[in-house]
């Protein structure tokens, strides 16, 4: 594993605690938890692609985010079991809001945003 995987894998595990923490805290808006979700998702793409361009990484995380929330439209029996478990829960999520797509759109740009200037800048660095 080289060391972009590693960064990216401690930003996604700092995602997932900083998610879990926001849960508990009742004054935060539940949208964060969403915007959140879709940097943990962009930055599990990044772990799989570390080379590839981030308007790719992004473009491939929202259709991730984007089909996890319309899957939640579908009303299975089985699926409506799975989403009852923990995992369930916070992978697939209880139930479509448009306001959740917004939230991972803005999630997904600010992370692409942040890895644009972050880059831009390490690179002038070394230059």
């Amino acid at each position: 594993m080289n060391k972009t995987r590693i960064n990216y894998f401690f930003i996604f595990l700092s995602i997932i605690f900083l998610g879990t923490l926001f849960r508990k805290i009742s004054f935060i808006p539940l949208w964060i938890g969403d915007f959140l979700y879709a940097v943990m998702i962009y930055s599990l793409v990044r772990i799989f692609l570390p080379f590839k361009d981030a308007l790719v990484i992004a473009f491939l995380s929202l259709l991730i985010c984007y089909g996890i929330e319309f899957l939640q439209l579908y009303q299975a029996e089985w699926i409506i079991e799975l989403r009852k478990t923990i995992f369930g829960r916070y992978v697939l999520g209880q139930g479509f809001l448009w306001s959740d797509i917004l939230a991972y759109t803005f999630g997904i740009l600010f992370v692409f945003m942040i890895e644009k200037i972050t880059l831009k800048y390490l690179n002038q660095k070394s230059a």
